[in-house]
């Protein structure tokens, strides 16, 4: 038993190494790329957040359920960028074992707390445009909160146990593909039986692309029926305009995710390939979330030219 404690606890001392190298020339443009893309994101999600805050006439359901997706982005770009920022300073390689596995849990809770945002926001805006009359209703301060609840616990539970079943197993190597940690990359540095995991990773993606897929699809589904039942071309035109926009957008996320989960599974898929799918997974979502779905919206977009 003490051997087995020791062994647990000395597996966070150790260093892991990323599987990528950087030439003397593509330092300064991979450190600029990096720390611009990572200051357009807080730029974006901490004005929205803060639109939102400090103006009483956003806290509307529609905006409450919209503060949670700005909070969840920055989550997971600042889980990678002060990282990978530091790696491209130092020309380092190196990670200590505790640091990656807390990069690897906030990276995934952001991927898992974005489709089930993205899908509380889907199921809003299907009360709020199929059911008006009852939607203030049904969409009170106490439902808004379970839902908000709902949503995160939902994320750290699911991820909480991945991680779980990932710290019982001892590892044997340190060399990982990516230049960030992630539950995948955590698995090819354990020697032992990783069935298990691989069984529950599958099961959780299988289980939040189906929810959230079913969801925004229902929901959009029956926006885009209602609209064109509706008589008022301008709100027909509307509506159309912002859901091929919030559909476009998602898709993108879906294709993003999809590809750097099935990449894991085959061997014949270029690493560069996968590192670039990866990132931008990590890199575009934050980038265009607060873009679409709060500048876009026009209550949101006239406070914050106010402000400015």
């Amino acid at each position: 038993l003490s051997s087995s404690v020791f062994c647990y606890f000395s597996s966070f001392t150790w260093t892991v190494l990323f599987g990528f190298n950087l030439t003397a020339e593509s330092v300064v443009p991979a450190f600029l790329f990096a720390t611009l893309s990572y200051m357009v994101i807080l730029f974006c999600n901490l004005t929205l957040i803060l639109t939102i805050v400090l103006n009483k006439s956003l806290h509307q359901p529609m905006h409450l359920i919209l503060l949670n997706l700005p909070i969840n982005d920055l989550i997971g770009s600042s889980a990678l960028f002060p990282q990978l920022i530091k790696e491209i300073l130092t020309n380092s390689r190196r990670i200590q074992y505790s640091a990656c596995v807390a990069q690897a849990f906030f990276i995934h809770v952001y991927a898992a707390g974005t489709v089930f945002h993205l899908s509380a926001m889907a199921y809003d805006r299907f009360l709020a445009i199929c059911y008006p009359l009852q939607y203030n209703t049904v969409m009170t301060n106490a439902h808004i909160m379970k839902l908000i609840a709902l949503v995160w616990s939902s994320s750290l539970v699911l991820i909480g146990v991945l991680f779980i079943l990932l710290l019982r197993l001892n590892n044997c190597r340190s060399e990982m593909s990516n230049p960030y940690c992630d539950n995948p990359n955590l698995l090819s540095l354990v020697c032992g039986d990783t069935t298990i995991n691989n069984i529950y990773g599958l099961f959780i993606s299988a289980l939040s692309q189906a929810v959230a897929n079913g969801i925004v699809f229902y929901t959009y589904l029956r926006v885009l029926i209602a609209c064109f039942r509706s008589k008022q071309s301008d709100t027909r035109a509307k509506a159309l305009q912002t859901c091929a926009t919030h559909l476009v957008v998602f898709l993108l996320l879906e294709c993003l995710g999809l590809f750097t989960i099935i990449s894991h599974r085959l061997q014949n898929i270029s690493p560069h390939l996968r590192r670039f799918m990866g990132l931008s997974t990590l890199i575009f979502p934050p980038t265009l979330n607060p873009i679409i779905y709060g500048l876009k919206t026009k209550e949101i977009r006239e406070k914050i030219l106010q402000f400015f």
